[in-house]
């Protein structure tokens, strides 16, 4: 039985000394100490080779966490930006195909009514398959011209439309976004 008593007895001797160092841990981690108190218990050279060591630590964290967030952010546009480059790839492989549609359509003005139809309702189906795909179309006669949006071919002297819009279209513009998939190729008035 004196075994046992010993063994019970430095069980409790161990757990009151650990709860003694862990309460001194505590005290020492919540005592907050001045800069100045702190300046004068450690010698001068070694308070400022810490100091310059700290502040080189902290400006590496914070160059650290900028590059993250750069780098979070330049990631996350690349991966908005893959839907769109590639649907704008597909969508140039069959934009000359919307193009025949159309002039099929303005070309068409004695053809059957019925074959006419049928046109417009192909014409309809491929405008709606862009707009599913987030592709606008642009460059309408009478629009202002734009260099950013239109390519001039010519200049033509036309009363009915002011100066410096377009008086022509001859092939629209798609966009998906703000990316130009194919600029519009217009002809612009003069206003005269």
């Amino acid at each position: 039985m004196g075994k046992k008593k010993k063994n019970v007895s430095k069980a409790d001797n161990e757990t009151e000394a650990t709860s003694v160092v862990e309460e001194a841990e505590e005290d020492i981690i919540s005592e907050e100490v001045p800069a100045a108190e702190l300046a004068d218990m450690v010698p001068a050279e070694d308070f400022e080779a810490l100091k310059k060591e700290y502040d080189s630590q902290k400006d590496q964290f914070l160059r650290m966490a900028a590059e993250y967030d750069n780098f979070r952010k330049r990631t996350e546009k690349e991966k908005l930006s893959t839907y769109d480059n590639a649907t704008a790839a597909a969508v140039e492989a069959f934009l000359p195909v919307v193009d025949n549609f159309a002039l099929a359509l303005d070309a068409g003005q004695n053809m059957p009514d019925e074959f006419r139809k049928g046109l417009e309702l192909i014409q309809k189906k491929l405008d709606s398959a862009l707009e599913k795909l987030r592709v606008k179309s642009f460059g309408e006669r009478g629009e202002k011209f734009d260099p950013d949006y239109h390519n001039a071919i010519s200049r033509v002297d036309d009363p009915e439309i002011e100066e410096d819009h377009i008086a022509t279209v001859y092939q629209k513009g798609f966009m998906i976004g703000e990316r130009i998939i194919r600029h519009a190729m217009v002809q612009i008035s003069n206003g005269q």
